[in-house]
């Protein structure tokens, strides 16, 4: 399997221990000539459906082969498994690689890409050490287990084979089609407050439409200078998903939604 030679690292350790450092420090002492790439690490704490979103929708911006470790892990030291991932469309050039604890956390990228193969991690010849810290699976597992793949270690000599269906899965509402309207729900929340949908734009590329919460209507527009200040709109996000903002405000504060809870699209009519 083809690899790029780089790494993405994607945490919610922050930067101001040095969780990070210490994780790259894992990576170098495989291989110091990979590449190391900053995601991010403010993923709020324990924020699988943050870190979830962030990761997936990263992924397209990297060259094929590249490894991305993600660790947001509020089961570390359970016995959720750890997991390596080759996943696109094509077993010899892989689209990419996924390593962290299985989570639901993969589940964005997984949605949008094929599982080539999956394996649990159990070969510690691929770890930091044979006894890992039950607090720190990203520096003594996660974090050298990508640096062996970024490397060119084979997948199937790191772990024991899974089945992708048995692959843990974030408990997003599904997407619901009715006549004129599509059902979804809020997937992600940014920095902004910014209120990102499950709803994409393909879903409503052929229509007019508007976003209805409870009994607020929530015009589309192109940009977020269309709308005055501190007015709610609707808009397709850079990501290419449906996104309820407000201008020069926060809108999870002031529509006060989170995660999981429902949005509507209203088709209005078919684009002519």
């Amino acid at each position: 399997m083809s690899r790029s030679g780089i790494l993405t690292l994607l945490t919610d350790f922050g930067t101001r221990d040095s969780y990070v450092g210490v994780m790259k420090g894992a990576i170098a002492q495989v291989n110091p000539c990979l590449t190391v790439i900053d995601l991010t690490h403010d993923v709020p704490p324990q924020n699988i459906a943050h870190a979830r979103f962030a990761l997936m929708s990263a992924v397209p911006y990297f060259p094929r082969g590249t490894v991305h470790i993600a660790v947001v892990d509020p089961g570390v030291g359970s016995d959720r498994r750890g997991v390596a991932i080759a996943f696109g469309d094509s077993a010899t050039q892989p689209t990419g690689f996924l390593v962290g604890p299985d989570n639901g956390l993969f589940s964005g990228v997984l949605a949008q890409y094929p599982v080539l193969a999956a394996v649990e991690l159990t070969n510690p010849q691929y770890w930091r050490e044979s006894q890992p810290s039950s607090t720190f699976h990203g520096r003594d597992i996660f974090a050298p287990v990508g640096a062996h793949l970024a490397s060119g270690i084979s997948l199937e000599v790191i772990g024991s084979a899974i089945a992708p269906d048995t692959l843990t899965s974030f408990p997003l509402p599904l997407l619901t089609r009715q006549n004129h309207s599509i059902l979804g729900c809020i997937q992600a929340i940014d920095h902004f407050g910014n209120l990102i949908t499950n709803i994409h734009s393909n879903d409503v590329a052929d229509f007019a439409w508007a976003v209805q919460i409870a009994d607020l209507s929530i015009d589309r527009v192109t940009a977020y200078r269309d709308r005055p200040s501190s007015s709610p709109l609707a808009l397709i996000g850079s990501h290419g998903w449906v996104e309820i903002a407000i201008n020069c405000g926060n809108a999870q504060q002031m529509l006060n939604l989170h995660i999981g809870d429902p949005i509507q699209i209203v088709l209005e009519q078919r684009k002519e």
